[in-house]
């Protein structure tokens, strides 16, 4: 009966953005290849190929994309690694769905 508690759904919300409540953002710029971009997601953010090639896409045709939640202690050393590569990356904090 979810519909009788809602107060278990909005603690379930609320666990979810404790758990990860930052976003590390991938900007897209005009002078890192997709290759460049693929590779640093890899080894940097332990992405597989593939989850590292959507993301791509999707930096490039949205103008940016969360390619990783979390602490802001985990995020902040892979923001710092990916801005050191020449690529665009900030940390935001993550907006509930």
């Amino acid at each position: 009966m979810p519909a009788s508690r809602p107060w278990e759904l909005e603690e379930r919300d609320t666990d979810v953005m404790e758990e990860h409540p930052w976003s590390l953002i991938v900007w897209n710029d005009e002078v890192n290849t997709f290759e460049w971009v693929i590779e640093t997601l890899i080894e940097v953010c332990g992405h597989s190929q593939e989850q590292a090639e959507q993301c791509a896409m999707l930096i490039h045709y949205q103008g940016k994309y969360a390619v990783k939640n979390g602490s802001y202690e985990d995020l902040e050393p892979m923001c710092t690694a990916i801005t050191d590569r020449g690529i665009g990356a900030t940390i935001e904090a993550s907006v509930p769905h």
